[in-house]
């Protein structure tokens, strides 16, 4: 089934999109959002993270170059990584940036203290 959908082998899309491009859009992700870019350049870099996995599994795994079903979902499992990437590091960086104005509020978000700084 995941061969079907991914146009890979489900260890090779695991160890190659997930595990070695993944994490190179989790430090995409997390590259943008310390530099205070909006999320748009996190999914700019995941998309061109998708053409570099497209190539890595044409070029050492004999799967097929030129497929648009491929590119999009490897694509946007990575876009997702990088996203999610982004906004843990802009949830981390506001509060330990700002702690008199900002209180963590989960994983991926932040809250505005109130007037007593509480």
């Amino acid at each position: 089934m995941i061969e079907n959908m991914f146009g890979v082998s489900a260890p090779v899309f695991f160890g190659l999109t997930v595990v070695l491009v993944g994490g190179c859009a989790f430090m995409a992700g997390q590259a943008a959002a310390t530099a205070w870019k909006p999320a748009p350049v996190a999914l700019l870099h995941a998309l061109l993270l998708g053409g570099a996995d497209r190539f890595l599994v044409y070029a050492l795994f004999g799967g097929r170059l030129w497929s648009l079903s491929g590119y999009l979902s490897h694509t946007l499992v990575l876009a997702l990584i990088a996203l999610a990437a982004h906004r843990l590091t802009l949830a981390r960086r506001m509060v330990s940036q700002y702690p008199w104005l900002y209180r963590r509020a989960g994983l991926f978000s932040w809250k505005e203290r109130g007037a007593a700084g509480l």
